[in-house]
């Protein structure tokens, strides 16, 4: 390391957020950066531990170490170089993952100031777009064919790595675009969507075929259920069998496209939807859509309640101050976090589930806990308000889930608008041949990109395994 004592007198410093006045009034990405200076002084903060727990604490392996050190001695293409090697797609995971190594850094233990990788991250990546260091490799062919179904986090990284490694690679999306989660869930105002676009613009010219609007089942009677979501169009359809004999192998990885819903009386009314129909909407209306007035999800001058606690329930608050809302409130059936930065249950270097403040969360919303949704309540087709309960949560003598138990009178909460944020269901997939493979989301449920990009690459090396010749 070029100064392995810096951490001793430079303390962490992070790009910070735009003023809430300012940015409230737009999509564009709400997070700044900071200078070259600045930032190669934040890399020199990696302290050359003996024991980099940032290592495993990344599902990609990332290596911060030796990239921060090439960005503080002013290496940025080794940086690039070196990130680039174990993630795909670091522009994306700079902008949006929740930093795993970050709390896993031996920094984080000592003072709570660990190396600000991810922006660290973000930064020798946009360093490294505008100086061109990213240019198409075209591989040379080994004449075998992949199709990878989804064209998400995890699909997009295993169409990389397989096609680098020489297959041509077909990627069928159902949807009209690229990204997955990324384009239809993620808002602009974390990650803009031209970040996407331009690593597309990339992928097909080193050779990468996209195919939009092709529906991928296990059977072409579930068509039915396709012609039932207004977001797709059932132009083209095509089963796993189909696409598992036209090709040598295929890569599975749709995602959780099923929303966890909330089945209460009033559920039918008019103001309910679930988080991804207002998200993925918005996005399409930045990308120039037209929607129907009348599947228009829009909160303006509205009171929003937002049923769920994560970060799906973080994007629906912030993009409802900038459609316009009058209040936005987050409830969660759960008990709130721990205040950090320590969660006893979980010490370093794990992941510290303590409460967490988004930016979004600092832009204005009522946040409650231990809160359950009993009904919807409206008039005239319309919501109105969701009757709800305080509870709290006693353990349960047989062991397993808590059980929950009364702590309060209900009461009710005025709601023209309610997002429903609590989660996806973990898709089953149907009985596949020998060489189709299911990564990302697909195969393990909703969980982190960088953990869906990590599965993406794990299955192309399956694929590659699998097709290689047997000794």
């Amino acid at each position: 390391m070029g100064n392995p004592k810096a951490f001793l007198t430079i303390d962490r410093k992070e790009a910070g957020y735009r003023p809430i006045h300012d940015r409230i009034h737009d999509y564009g990405e709400v997070e700044q950066t900071l200078n070259s200076h600045d930032r190669q002084l934040q890399a020199s903060r990696c302290m050359d531990c003996g024991v980099p727990f940032c290592h495993s604490a990344c599902p990609l392996g990332n290596k911060p170490p030796e990239w921060n050190d090439a960005l503080y001695k002013g290496d940025w293409r080794l940086a690039y170089e070196l990130l680039n090697a174990t993630n795909d797609f670091p522009e994306f995971t700079g902008r949006i993952c929740p930093a795993l190594c970050e709390k896993a850094c031996v920094l984080n233990l000592i003072e709570h100031q660990p190396t600000t990788n991810r922006e660290d991250e973000a930064a020798i990546t946009e360093h490294a777009w505008e100086e061109d260091y990213i240019r198409p490799v075209v591989p040379e062919r080994n004449g075998k064919k992949v199709a990878v179904v989804g064209a998400g986090p995890a699909g997009l990284v295993a169409a990389n790595r397989l096609n680098r490694m020489g297959y041509k690679v077909t990627v069928y999306e159902a949807r009209e675009n690229a990204g997955g989660l990324l384009r239809y869930g993620i808002p602009n105002f974390k990650l803009n969507k031209e970040v996407i676009d331009r690593r597309l613009r990339l992928l097909r010219e080193e050779g990468i075929e996209f195919v939009f609007g092709v529906h991928v089942v296990s059977d072409k009677k579930a068509v039915g259920d396709i012609q039932n979501d207004p977001t797709l169009s059932a132009d083209k359809v095509m089963t796993f069998d189909e696409l598992s004999t036209a090709f040598d192998a295929v890569v599975v990885s749709t995602g959780t496209p099923q929303a966890r819903d909330l089945k209460i009386p009033g559920r039918d009314l008019k103001g309910v939807y679930f988080a991804l129909e207002m998200l993925a909407q918005q996005n399409r209306v930045l990308a120039g859509e037209e929607i129907k007035k009348d599947q228009l999800v829009n909160t303006k001058d509205k009171d929003v309640l937002v049923i769920g606690g994560g970060d799906t329930g973080s994007d629906c608050i912030g993009t409802a101050h900038r459609q316009g809302a009058r209040s936005v409130t987050q409830i969660e059936i759960m008990p709130k976090p721990p205040v950090g930065p320590d969660d006893p249950k979980n010490p370093w270097p794990n992941w510290p589930r303590t409460l967490k403040t988004t930016s979004s969360h600092e832009e204005g919303c009522v946040r409650r806990w231990n809160i359950n949704s009993l009904e919807f309540l409206g008039k005239d087709g319309k919501l109105t308000g969701v009757r709800v309960q305080p509870i709290d949560w006693k353990p349960n003598p047989e062991g397993g889930r808590p059980i929950m138990v009364e702590a309060g009178k209900p009461e009710v909460i005025k709601a023209q608008v309610v997002l429903l944020a609590m989660g996806f269901l973990r898709p089953e997939q149907p009985q596949l041949a020998s060489n189709v493979f299911v990564a990302g989301d697909a195969a393990s449920g909703a969980s982190l990109v960088v953990r869906a990009m990590a599965s993406g690459r794990d299955a192309a090396k399956k694929v590659d395994v699998f097709l290689s010749p047997k000794e």
